[in-house]
């Protein structure tokens, strides 16, 4: 049998099986990342950064983890605020405002990379019915005397 060549057709019956089990080592691929929407997305919502290397967004669908200390940090720069767009909450600059964000996430409700960031004026997130009570607590304003 040297030389000779497989009939045609058992060539061609050979490579579909190998396709085919190259496909099922791949496993089964999720419609979806996250069950909240595509996982490469627009999200607008509440920048959170309460403390060093904490933060997140929260959008109308969920609270989404930017970053975790001495954990999970998102890719990518997060926005840049100006202090009329910004309500800090602490010591340093530590705070949150609104903010839009292209941004790819997982299934673990974390944003895995930052495409693009910009901050939006305050009222844009308080004035959305989505967002309006999912406005941060600013521990300032509750430690403020009643009248000051």
């Amino acid at each position: 049998m040297h030389g000779t060549v497989a009939p045609a057709s058992t060539q061609a019956l050979r490579y579909p099986f190998l396709l085919l089990a190259a496909l099922l080592c791949l496993g089964p691929w999720p419609a979806s990342a996250s069950s909240h929407g595509p996982a490469n997305a627009q999200r607008c919502g509440w920048f959170d950064n309460p403390t060093p290397a904490n933060a997140s967004l929260t959008d109308r669908d969920t609270d989404w983890t930017v970053g975790v200390q001495g954990g999970h940090q998102a890719q990518g720069d997060w926005p840049r605020f100006a202090d009329r767009d910004w309500v800090r909450t602490g010591h340093g600059s530590h705070g949150y405002g609104c903010a839009c964000m292209k941004v790819s996430t997982d299934d673990k409700e974390q944003i895995v990379q930052i495409f693009s960031a910009r901050s939006r004026p305050l009222s844009a997130c308080r004035q959305d019915p989505a967002l309006k009570a999912k406005e941060p607590v600013n521990p300032l304003a509750a430690a403020r005397p009643a009248g000051s």
